[in-house]
């Protein structure tokens, strides 16, 4: 069951920053795809499920780092909408923790339910596209699902890092793209050279969205 909180208010809420939504017609309506935004901004964080929840009335399972699981009130807001701690950085314990993620991930695209992944790890502090991580890649060829690659822009105008507030513009646009399907390397995921082929393929098809070029 979508919690109201997510189907109802966070969408209504962001149009106070939302300008224009291309490519919502490329939103897979089975639900099993991975959603890869770029991350600039604290606002990117509630942009993707905003579309993502109203169209297909479906939880988006968000990766989060799980230091924000350790404050109560994001805690509960999180594990109401059962998104997946996960370690960004590497320390003790964080292979196992991002196993389990990754083994609840693949449940809930079995199940029918997207997940979204910041390939970025990050928001960029100069808004450049930063180099990716593989787990998206992983991810997709593991659950044999396609990857829909989700550009966002002028986040950072509305909500700059290092500030604690978004400014109320309305500047922020998303461009969905069509899904992209990896069926020649199903099974491939263990292989990291196919990885870092897959994530440059959605990192380029991110740039292409939001005008950037992917350097890595």
């Amino acid at each position: 069951m979508i919690h109201p909180v997510q189907r109802l208010i966070i969408p209504s809420l962001l149009k106070l920053w939302l300008k224009e939504v291309c490519g919502k017609e490329n939103v897979p309506l089975d639900g099993r795809f991975i959603v890869t935004p770029n991350h600039q901004s604290f606002l990117d964080d509630w942009i993707p499920s905003s579309i993502i929840v109203p169209t297909l009335n479906k939880e988006l399972h968000m990766y989060v780092n799980r230091k924000f699981f350790k404050n109560a009130l994001f805690r509960w807001y999180l594990n109401n909408h059962e998104s997946i701690p996960v370690e960004v950085y590497k320390g003790e314990g964080h292979k196992k923790i991002n196993e389990e993620a990754f083994k609840k991930a693949i449940g809930y695209l079995e199940n029918g339910e997207p997940i979204c992944i910041y390939p970025e790890g990050h928001r960029s502090i100069d808004g450049e596209l930063q180099k990716a991580k593989l787990g998206a890649a992983k991810l997709a060829l593991r659950a044999r699902v396609p990857v829909l690659p989700f550009g966002i822009v002028g986040s950072r105008e509305a909500f700059p890092k290092g500030t604690y507030f978004p400014k109320i513009r309305r500047v922020v646009k998303v461009k969905i793209g069509k899904p992209i399907f990896f069926d020649r390397y199903y099974g491939k995921q263990d292989d990291i050279k196919v990885l870092s082929k897959v994530t440059n393929i959605i990192m380029n098809e991110i740039g292409k969205l939001i005008g950037k070029e992917y350097k890595y």
